[in-house]
């Protein structure tokens, strides 16, 4: 990660996966909300989670990558330094499907996948 000093949300990339894109839009579609929001709340075991989720309107701090051309991802202002560089995917094991994030800035991830530490 970044020092603090050098950080600038303009340098902030995170992406989605086709497989993640397809499932966000068929999410977007099916439901009355517009936009799908990232997140981090302190939680979990590890430190921090990650908190997707479709909203109907925005908070304004916000800030919007175009991860297709009908589909973008909104970032809160407070996840910008911990998501840095995210990848964000799609999977499904067995009967199981959810979205996988794939944070180069994670030092440590607890056994179930749903939080991580910087």
């Amino acid at each position: 990660m970044s020092e603090v000093g050098s950080f600038s949300p303009e340098d902030v990339t995170v992406s989605m996966t086709e497989k993640a894109v397809q499932y966000a839009r068929k999410q977007l579609q099916s439901a009355n909300d517009q936009y799908i929001v990232l997140g981090v709340k302190k939680s979990g075991c590890s430190g921090f989670m990650y908190d997707l989720k479709l909203k109907a309107e925005l908070e304004g701090n916000e800030k919007a990558f175009s991860v297709a051309d009908d589909v973008t991802l909104y970032v809160t202002s407070e996840a910008l330094t911990y998501v840095n560089g995210t990848e964000i995917d799609y999977t499904t094991e067995g009967l199981n499907s959810s979205m996988v994030f794939k944070n180069p800035n994670a030092k440590d991830q607890c056994g179930c996948g749903e939080s991580f530490s910087i």
